[in-house]
């Protein structure tokens, strides 16, 4: 039996972690785990460990390894854990002798040969030589002189330019907070995150970002029961909780449209008809922040506000012009930096060619049903084909495909995102969540998977931005 440390050890515990999953072997016997989270799965992990370190009454040395690295630890049958350490060397251990090797060289080209004899020294005669070639070692040719050229005229640097700043910033990476690397931090261990954990930082970094001026982002589809509410709840959700307030979802719908009957409810019952006749009175400079909210529903979990439409009236009795929809933009241009617009389904109506005219951002919801898919694709067509500025947009657009069938299996959702990945400039895919079905939606209901898949397509909108 070997020892570590001084302490006699049982099996060998490995772990391999990549992604979702991990295969833990503790001797003979090979346990392998799926966790969507990547922090419930370290935790998974490490009580596999600790349970085989109590079932043998002794620590065990455990090596885990993951896409970016392998670490040793000592597991406790506490469950307490330590950097493992390599047993010390015997004491009667003597370092080799080595002789020092001369590094070879290649030898220079011989000279010609001497031969000595007894008492005088005769010199091989060495062979002829023609006469070109002697004339040649005589008067070595000389190089022709480089052509004069005056040097140009750099300009002088400044004192402030040749001195180094004090203000130079040295970025260090934070340590990892995420799956079993951040389990290692109170251990004084502080490991780089993982691939993971990098690319959900630079994610939430696009999502917290402020641009300069008001932004608009349109979510569009010419079919209903395609999730153009969902995502704008959701992505409205993200932007709001990772890049502050300011962030207003609206409804621009004259066909019973139903963001409103996904969202918190302020105390009025108040929509975008109650506010066109105060359209300039809002606009004009003795306006406040704080009288928008007589038309706003504000969301207390998610931070963002919406702007209803009124789906229980007919669309002849809530009629909404292009002028209409120029007072309600620059109305939301005044009091906040985003603008999610959830669009209607008839894309000749006034209304909703205006909301275009107005977005710098387009985003196609989907689901995995081809007719689904196929209305988001004719519309992205039909954009190419209307002027140089919808073109732009449909090039640059992002599609977000969600799995609302819980019977879709991957090679529906492949086959999706497969057809608008050379249509449109980004596709995230978002999986089957039961909260997403029915009811009030918001961010923190989802589960972890899905709230992940949120914050990549809210960040691959924001980078269009």
């Amino acid at each position: 039996m070997t020892t570590t440390q001084g302490i006699p050890h049982g099996p060998y515990i490995t772990a391999e972690v990549a992604g979702t999953s991990a295969t833990v072997t503790v001797g003979a016997e090979v346990t392998r785990l799926e966790n969507l989270d990547p922090d419930a799965l370290a935790g998974d992990v490490l009580r596999i460990a600790a349970a085989a370190a109590a079932a043998h009454g002794r620590p065990l040395h455990a090596t885990i390894t993951d896409e970016h690295a392998t670490h040793e630890l000592l597991i406790n049958p506490d469950g307490s854990r330590q950097p493992y350490q390599q047993p010390a060397p015997p004491q009667n251990y003597e370092e080799p002798l080595v002789d020092a090797v001369p590094q070879w060289e290649p030898a220079e080209p011989a000279a010609p040969a001497l031969t000595v004899h007894p008492g005088h020294l005769e010199a091989t005669p060495s062979p002829p030589v023609s006469p070109q070639v002697a004339y040649h070692q005589q008067h070595p040719p000389q190089a022709a002189p480089a052509p004069t050229q005056a040097p140009a005229e750099q300009p002088a640097l400044t004192r402030r330019e040749l001195r180094q700043s004090f203000l130079t910033q040295d970025v260090r990476e934070e340590p990892a907070t995420r799956g079993w690397r951040s389990l290692l931090r109170p251990l004084g261990i502080r490991l780089a995150p993982s691939a993971a954990e990098r690319a959900e930082r630079a994610d939430v970094q696009a999502v917290s970002q402020h641009w300069p001026g008001p932004r608009t982002i349109a979510v569009v589809n010419a079919k209903g029961g395609v999730g153009k509410s969902p995502s704008t709840i959701l992505l409205s959700a993200v932007l709001a909780r990772y890049g502050g307030a300011g962030v207003l979802a609206w409804d621009n719908n004259q066909t019973r449209g139903t963001l409103g009957w996904r969202t918190e409810q302020g105390p009025h019952d108040a929509t975008l008809l109650d506010l066109l006749p105060h359209a300039e009175r809002l606009l004009g400079t003795g306006a406040q922040s704080a009288d928008l909210a007589h038309f706003v529903h504000h969301q207390t979990q998610d931070r963002y506000d919406v702007l209803r439409s009124k789906p229980m009236q007919l669309a002849d009795a809530q009629r909404i012009s292009s002028e209409d929809v120029d007072a309600l933009h620059r109305v939301a241009s005044k009091y906040y930096r985003l603008i999610v617009i959830d669009s209607g389904n008839d894309e000749s109506d006034p209304m909703w060619r205006r909301m275009i005219d107005h977005t710098d951002q387009l985003v196609v919801a989907t689901t995995t049903r081809d007719d689904h898919a196929e209305a988001g694709a004719l519309l992205l067509e039909a954009l190419a084909d209307r002027d140089e500025r919808s073109a732009r947009l449909a090039a640059g657009a992002v599609t977000i495909v969600t799995q609302a069938d819980p019977g879709a299996t991957s090679r529906d959702v492949n086959h999706i995102t497969t057809g608008f990945t050379p249509l449109t400039r980004e596709v995230v895919t978002i999986p089957h969540d039961p909260a997403m079905v029915d009811g009030l939606l918001r961010y923190g209901a989802l589960r972890p998977a899905t709230q992940r898949a949120w914050l990549a397509a809210a960040a691959a909108v924001a980078r269009g931005l």
